[in-house]
């Protein structure tokens, strides 16, 4: 294919836009896109389609073919230099004779850390990064945070009338936000690693948490076309998690950490992890080192008060999304965060609002913990 842009820029915007095609299938791997161009003209596009399969980088130099030769590369990471599932793509870059490559990020990932570009530059290959950094970065939040600091990026979603209420007294809360919101809420599901919940939500409402939109309602192009199922995490420190929940009658993997000593383990429909206690809970700092060990890059919370105002006490909440609907629920209704001891103005949590736009009737507000 061809096609002439004017500039730099355009050609690593049109890398980016190509990597968002993963966003859905990619996991526990980053999304990313590539561009080849040459004499002014794209003569080769590809992106990550899913782990295990060929990067974008291959992809990319399969259509360009021997156009490739002497061409400029435009990638939104790092070439990976080491061999995984699959051979190094600076290697394969270098075999192609590509002239000049530019790069979004460098890739965080300690395999790789700077070792693919040296090995472009001493194939005498020129090289440029941080061309659009920022907008590479936020492709990956899950697989940057992981790689950074050790842990899943958390993003907690929570839906709630104007007047700050998830709940009526009595616990019900369905349906808060519209059917648009529900639906945005399907996408989010489906770009994360994994969805984490705590017992008292299964018990009070027995959700599924699986991701219940088509592969071409979510407009995937990934090779197999089927919907990844995040895997659903449920904290239950005395287990009480019942056989029947229908968390367990849907795809993909179910695992219940827990502060209790279990024997049978396989008698159960579902995997059990016992891990330290913290005042007689799930120990959160001891979950996401673990969740992280399991290549958990983006968690996405859908939980009670109690979960997530303790998550939030324990600084491990990046992101949150709330859903506010056009509803007056009362004073005696239920708030989003239980968060006992903030008295005083100085006990504040800060956000940074990243986002707000409508989504049906409802709007949408995306925040950033400071």
């Amino acid at each position: 294919m061809t096609k002439a842009m004017n500039n730099h820029v355009e050609f690593m915007q049109c890398a980016i836009r190509l990597a968002k095609k993963g966003l859905y299938s990619t996991d526990p791997n980053p999304c990313v896109g590539c561009v080849i161009v040459k004499n002014g003209e794209i003569v080769g596009e590809g992106w990550h389609q899913q782990a295990g399969e060929g990067h974008a980088e291959v992809n990319a130099l399969k259509q360009a073919g021997s156009n490739a030769e002497g061409a400029t590369v435009y990638v939104t990471l790092e070439p990976c230099s080491h061999t995984g599932k699959t051979p190094p793509c600076a290697d394969a870059l270098i075999a192609a004779g590509v002239k000049k490559v530019f790069i979004a990020m460098m890739d965080p990932n300690p395999l790789v850390a700077g070792s693919g570009l040296k090995k472009l530059q001493d194939a005498h290959i020129e090289t440029d990064s941080g061309l659009l950094e920022i907008q590479a970065r936020e492709l990956n939040p899950g697989f940057v945070k992981r790689m950074e600091s050790g842990r899943p990026y958390v993003r907690v979603k929570m839906a709630m009338s104007l007047d700050g209420r998830t709940a009526m007294a009595s616990g019900e809360s369905q349906w808060i936000s519209s059917d648009a919101s529900r639906q945005d809420v399907q996408r989010m599901r489906a770009q994360s690693s994994a969805i984490l919940t705590g017992i008292d939500t299964v018990l009070a409402d027995d959700p599924s948490m699986n991701v219940r939109l088509t592969a071409e309602e979510l407009g995937i192009e990934s090779i197999t076309k089927l919907v990844r199922q995040p895997k659903r995490i449920v904290l239950d420190s005395q287990l009480r998690m019942p056989a029947a929940a229908k968390i367990f009658s849907v795809d993909g993997d179910c695992i219940v950490y827990t502060t209790v000593n279990v024997d049978n383990k396989d008698s159960r429909p579902y995997t059990i992890e016992s891990i330290a206690s913290a005042d007689g809970h799930v120990d959160l700092h001891a979950l996401m080192k673990d969740l992280a060990d399991k290549e958990i890059n983006l968690l996405h919370v859908e939980a009670g008060s109690v979960l997530c105002g303790a998550l939030l006490k324990n600084d491990l909440i990046d992101e949150i999304i709330i859903y506010m609907a056009p509803h007056i629920m009362g004073d005696n209704a239920k708030g989003l965060f239980h968060l006992p001891g903030l008295e005083k103005m100085k006990d504040r949590v800060s956000l940074n609002i990243k986002d707000v736009r409508s989504i049906g009737k409802d709007l949408r507000i995306s925040a950033l913990l400071e």
